[in-house]
């Protein structure tokens, strides 16, 4: 079945897809987790991309990006994870599912360890319950993840994103249970905590471990006195700039140390505090953490004769599917253009490994047999045609473009 152009082809394929009966948009749903571990109920937003039609595509898993402070974050996150990789038909970075976590008690569940105060970065009174984080921790390993595993169509990739005390607990996990998410982003962590202390060991962490296949995104804010840059502040003795330069010397020391294997990258937001850093962050976390997914065409792919095209796609998914630690396909929908794009050129040999790739990766979707049978018409292959058609006619009895090519070719039998 012949599809529209990408412009017109995912633009409003995703918000305005979830439209409820009551007028309503919705991007997620609430769910509660009754922890064992932590002796308490604990609230979740979930998001889950609107990638399965029935009988079109078959049921999609996802990567999951665990979002710390989720209502906070969580729209947003949303939101650009859906324009990222859906929008416009791009690919920046997969279809994800969000948990936004919310919070009970986050100077508790944030932190790595208990301090009586710090003043006056830390009150006695908001550091009472300090020092819980590895307890919420395991609750993410041990209840969280395997219940969003076993209710939601997941993958083996996971994300984990958390800003200022989130931050914190990010680099905590990295550095300290590495291998329970995939990639990490932290931003404007609290490097300062308990007089540096955390800092001191997370540096050791990062110089004496390895880091294999692990991603580490640093957003760094402006936090600096008018007139100081991150040269200059780093010679600041005040606790005005504690913050600041816990952070930059976390990313010194993963800099200089490249031997850990950690696929790290920082960067410096001079235009954003602490308060606006988060959304610009993520973006580029994204980007950086993802670099290596979207697939890049040029128009000479398209116009090429031979299998140039093919070859490309089928190579970049290899190599993404190594990336990711799973087998990845190219989606339906892109192939299904790319296959019509070369049988309106008369690229037979392209379109039609491109319809039976389709075939091969989405068997449980009409769509492919109905742009096979379209390619095998055109070649004049009538036989093929009609089985093609019967087929699609199998999984959607109601596709009125299809019975009327049907019945058609066997007119013309």
């Amino acid at each position: 079945m012949k599809q529209l152009l990408f412009s017109l082809l995912f633009v409003g394929s995703s918000f305005l897809a979830k439209a409820q009966s009551d007028n309503k948009i919705t991007i997620g749903t609430i769910e509660t987790i009754k922890s064992k571990i932590l002796n308490e109920d604990r609230q979740v937003w979930i998001h889950v991309p609107d990638g399965y039609i029935k009988g079109q595509q078959k049921k999609e898993h996802y990567p999951v990006l665990y979002l710390l402070d989720g209502n906070s974050h969580f729209t947003s996150v949303v939101g650009m994870t859906e324009q990222l990789s859906t929008i416009n038909g791009n690919t920046v970075c997969p279809k994800m599912i969000v948990v936004g976590i919310l919070n009970t008690d986050r100077n508790r569940d944030l932190t790595p360890t208990h301090i009586e105060s710090d003043l006056p970065m830390m009150s006695p009174e908001g550091s009472k319950t300090s020092g819980g984080n590895e307890n919420f921790i395991a609750f993410i390993e041990k209840e969280l993840i395997p219940y969003i595993e076993t209710n939601y169509p997941t993958t083996p990739y996971k994300m984990l994103v958390g800003h200022s005390f989130g931050g914190l607990m990010a680099i905590n996990t990295v550095a300290n249970h590495t291998n329970l998410f995939n990639s990490y982003v932290a931003i404007d962590p609290s490097m300062w905590w308990d007089k540096q202390k955390f800092l001191e060991e997370s540096k050791k962490a990062f110089v004496q471990k390895k880091f294999k296949n692990t991603s580490l995104f640093l957003g760094i804010a402006n936090t600096m006195e008018i007139g100081m840059d991150t040269i200059s502040v780093k010679k600041d003795t005040t606790q005005n700039t504690r913050h600041i330069r816990a952070i930059l010397e976390l990313a010194n020391t993963l800099k200089k140390n490249k031997q850990n294997q950690l696929n790290f990258q920082s960067k410096y937001y001079d235009k954003d505090d602490h308060g606006s850093i988060p959304l610009i962050a993520e973006y580029d976390a994204l980007r950086f953490i993802f670099g290596f997914y979207k697939v890049t065409l040029t128009s000479s792919d398209f116009f090429d004769s031979g299998m140039a095209l093919s070859t490309k796609i089928v190579k970049h998914y290899q190599n993404v599917s190594e990336k990711m630690g799973y087998k990845i396909v190219p989606p339906e929908d892109s192939i299904n253009q790319f296959g019509y794009m070369a049988l309106g050129r008369k690229n037979f040999a392209q379109a039609e490994f491109l319809f039976k790739l389709n075939v091969k990766n989405y068997p449980e979707s009409f769509n492919v047999y109905d742009s096979l049978g379209d390619y095998y018409k055109e070649i004049g292959d009538k036989t093929n045609a009609i089985s093609n058609y019967k087929k699609t006619l199998s999984i959607n009895k109601e596709s009125a473009e299809t019975k009327q090519k049907l019945e058609e070719l066997e007119k013309g039998k």
